[in-house]
């Protein structure tokens, strides 16, 4: 019967010591980890960031824009911090800057 089953020999030191000396393949692994999701998540996050923080700064009065919370209006009034949004014929609403998710084409609304 022992021709079906390898016999088992336990090694020695010098087998414990030949496994553990690859130090780089057991960091590679994580270093593509990271890549993958540095080009995944990271970098397309920083760049949409990027490009909201530049639409937010070429805001201005006239122009027609969606809130983060779905709402849609006119800029009528422009501060550092907040803009008054018309979404219909006298009613006004004030939101801050940052709150603004999208730019819409002109004539739009």
């Amino acid at each position: 019967m022992s021709f079906l089953i390898a016999d088992a020999w336990a090694e020695g030191p010098a087998g414990v010591a030949a496994q553990g000396g690859s130090l780089l393949g057991g960091i590679l692994p994580l270093i593509v980890i990271f890549v993958v999701f540095y080009f995944l998540l990271i970098r397309p996050q920083s760049k949409r960031a990027k490009e909201h923080k530049q639409m937010v700064a070429s805001l201005s009065k006239g122009d027609e824009v969606v809130t983060n919370g779905g709402l849609l209006g006119r800029i009528s009034e422009m501060d550092d911090n907040f803009i008054v949004i018309e979404v219909a014929d006298g009613v006004n609403i004030k939101v801050q800057r940052h709150a603004i998710s999208t730019l819409l084409p002109k004539g739009t609304l």
